[in-house]
């Protein structure tokens, strides 16, 4: 059985779930109208800036993004999945149309394309990491191979959570579950942030590691965002040099490696940032490096924040603002 590529939410707390249900997936962004004659991102741009024009710069890209994927990328006969919050199942259907455009059919919703559902999987009988993967608030993101295998492997074995070994109302579940979605917000905050906030936050952590770290000037060292060092010169080893790239789709691959550990010196140490992950290509190259270098993907990044919350500066915390959440300890 072919693949599950995309994730498509029916709508906040899949409020839409009866709606797509009925043989739907569809996205919001009504404003833009019709996109049926729209054949590139930049038609789609210039639209969402008219519609949205108090909308953060730093959004626009990712918003942008989606709806084109939504738009040109999703093809007839390509499988989907959505989650139905309230029975805690994924839906698992297959896309029958084309994008078509239609105001009346689902309110707020227009972007359309049709469906046919083709069953249900309980959220209760998926790993914790297929269930982390597929928590993200994105409106739509693709599916790896490993969630959509372990997915279809359950497809037509629908299991009730009052089978499980942990019910709903287990407090491990829920403490599980609160943590998994405070992961997945994080995420989608940090896609939310500028570039050259993205910056500021990875010197941010690096201080609240111990380190001192500054940004760098544009241009000064050769690809360099941000130095750390114990003295905050980099005259004190260990010196870390880290880069950050902000993508929304394409993964880093082997030669963006490549360039920055040409810019690396003897006793240097290298970061490497970036929202969109790492191809296995990539992964090698650093392998087979003679200068210690980490890659840091968005989930990695997600969680170096939690770890070192505590100590983080007022800088930090003003880029990413996060609460504690308590419970009981059994």
């Amino acid at each position: 059985m072919a693949e599950i590529k995309w994730m498509v939410r029916a709508g906040e707390g899949s409020y839409l779930i009866d709606e797509f249900a009925r043989g739907f997936i569809a996205i919001g962004w009504y404003e833009l109208g019709d996109l049926s004659a729209v054949t590139s991102p930049d038609e789609i741009r210039e639209r969402y800036d008219r519609a949205y024009p108090d909308e953060r710069q730093g959004r626009a890209p990712h918003d942008v993004s989606m709806i084109y994927k939504f738009r040109s990328t999703l093809e007839a006969d390509q499988k989907v999945v959505t989650y139905d919050r309230q029975n805690r199942e994924y839906l698992i259907g297959r896309i029958t149309s084309d994008y078509y455009y239609d105001a009346d059919e689902i309110a707020d919703y227009p972007h359309l394309r049709r469906v046919d559902w083709l069953g249900r999987v309980s959220r209760d009988v998926l790993s914790v990491s297929s269930r982390n993967s597929l928590g993200g608030i994105q409106t739509l993101f693709s599916v790896n191979e490993e969630v959509s295998a372990e997915l279809l492997s359950h497809l037509g074995e629908l299991t009730s959570s009052e089978d499980t070994e942990e019910g709903d109302d287990g407090l491990d579940q829920i403490r599980e579950d609160t943590v998994e979605r405070a992961h997945e917000l994080i995420k989608d905050r940090l896609l939310r942030l500028a570039p050259d906030e993205m910056e500021e936050l990875a010197a941010a952590i690096l201080r609240a590691m111990g380190y001192r770290a500054r940004v760098m000037p544009r241009g000064a060292d050769r690809g360099v965002d941000v130095l750390a060092s114990p003295d905050g010169l980099g005259l004190e080893e260990p010196r870390i040099k880290v880069q950050v790239k902000y993508r929304s789709e394409t993964a880093m691959g082997a030669q963006d490696i490549r360039g920055f550990l040409g810019g690396l010196r003897e006793g240097d140490k290298a970061l490497y940032i970036s929202t969109s992950g790492f191809t296995r290509e990539a992964r090698y190259e650093v392998d087979r490096s003679d200068n210690p270098l980490t890659l840091l993907g968005l989930d990695e990044l997600a969680s170096l924040i939690v770890t070192h919350y505590e100590s983080f500066d007022i800088e930090g915390r003003v880029l990413m603002p996060l609460v504690r959440v308590y419970f009981p300890a059994e």
